[in-house]
């Protein structure tokens, strides 16, 4: 059985500011948590928007994943980090009244 999309939520964020481990801020000040998926082959990494506040994780949790501390939107559906690596937007959504965004990092040299 393949798991389906979940629901649109309008446009994704326009920007994703780093603001403490593991805790993301978009240009409308709503928080976003980070959760990896897979490590490899391809890495994946995602977020949940949230009103109320969050646990973050450690600093080395957040090294060891290698993720940006800013991602800004990037045409075709893509973001592009701050070290100009390329992130997919595998889906954006709303799962019981939470947005989703699941990002796949793009291999090096895509454009």
């Amino acid at each position: 059985m393949e798991a389906e999309a979940s629901p649109p939520l309008g446009s994704p964020p326009c920007c994703l500011w780093f603001r403490r481990p593991g805790i993301y801020e978009d240009e409308n000040g709503r928080t976003w948590v980070t959760v990896a998926l897979r490590i490899s082959p391809s890495h994946r990494a995602w977020g949940r928007g949230s009103p109320g506040s969050t646990m973050p994780r450690s600093p080395s949790h957040l090294l060891v994943f290698g993720l940006p501390p800013k991602w800004e939107l990037y045409p075709g559906r893509r973001y592009q980090a701050t070290d100009s690596r390329l992130w997919e937007i595998v889906d954006h959504g709303q799962i019981n009244s939470m947005g989703q965004l699941i990002l796949k990092r793009l291999p090096s040299g895509s454009r």
